[in-house]
């Protein structure tokens, strides 16, 4: 990939601080605003955030593991940076576009590139009904919870959810129940990525239910919708041997 400038950026934490101050050290470096490329140093906590920050620019984001996870951060390695942005492949990301109603009536937007969830505010359990592209599909869920996650975001929340993994490229979304009691078997749903996922809350007074957008939380909603939003695209770079489709693939193989 071709480029002029670039920035580093870092998490707060003392081994990507440490990172960062390396190699500013050893590159020559720019503001975010009037880079090419933004480099992060963190775990996949930062890598959303910088994605989320920079998606007004479209700034492509190269990632290298300073946090705890990683799973979309290269290796880290101070020694040829410059040689590794240039040989870099990109992989272009569609977030979700969560529109919440609460109980209020107020409408709140907010995007998605890991998942949307929805999750209980009380010890009463979330009784929702779902709808696909205006069609109901489920008349209650009595569960503590549900998300909609991308290919990208479906090794995260979705996983520890017991949701399926999905491949770059598969032009799917997961619809994955947490903790469900009713329908007790229903272990969610694969659906095509131009779905458009509604949520109603049964009694949202009562059981309450806040939504969240990767880390944008709406509080007492009534209604959530969810649908993939093709106008937006994020990207992110991966070293060859790394790229972002093996590492899922690899993921569906671990013990």
């Amino acid at each position: 990939m071709k480029f002029k400038t670039i920035a580093i950026v870092a998490a707060a934490g003392d081994e990507a601080q440490a990172a960062l101050a390396s190699l500013n050290g050893r590159y020559k470096t720019v503001s975010p605003d009037a880079a090419d490329i933004v480099v992060a140093l963190g775990g996949d906590g930062f890598m959303l955030e910088s994605l989320h920050h920079h998606m007004p620019r479209k700034k492509p984001i190269y990632g290298m593991n300073r946090g705890s996870i990683g799973f979309l951060m290269n290796t880290f390695s101070e020694d040829g940076l410059l040689e590794r942005l240039a040989t870099a492949e990109p992989v272009a990301v569609h977030p979700l576009k969560m529109t919440a109603t609460d109980t209020a009536g107020n409408e709140h937007q907010a995007l998605a590139i890991n998942e949307v969830s929805l999750l209980r505010q009380t010890r009463l359990a979330a009784k929702l009904k779902i709808g696909i592209d205006g069609i109901q599909r489920m008349a209650e869920l009595i569960c503590d919870g549900a998300l909609v996650a991308t290919p990208a975001g479906s090794t995260a929340y979705n996983v520890s959810a017991h949701g399926p993994i999905l491949p770059i490229g598969t032009g799917l979304l997961a619809l994955t129940p947490i903790s469900v009691f009713r329908p007790r078997r229903w272990r969610g749903a694969l659906l095509p990525e131009t779905a458009k996922v509604t949520f109603e809350v049964i009694e949202p007074k009562v059981r309450s239910v806040s939504a969240t957008a990767d880390f944008t939380e709406v509080r007492d909603v009534a209604r959530v919708g969810v649908r993939h939003d093709t106008s937006i695209a994020v990207t992110l770079l991966f070293d060859p041997e790394h790229d972002l489709e093996e590492r899922i693939v690899k993921e569906q193989f671990l013990p």
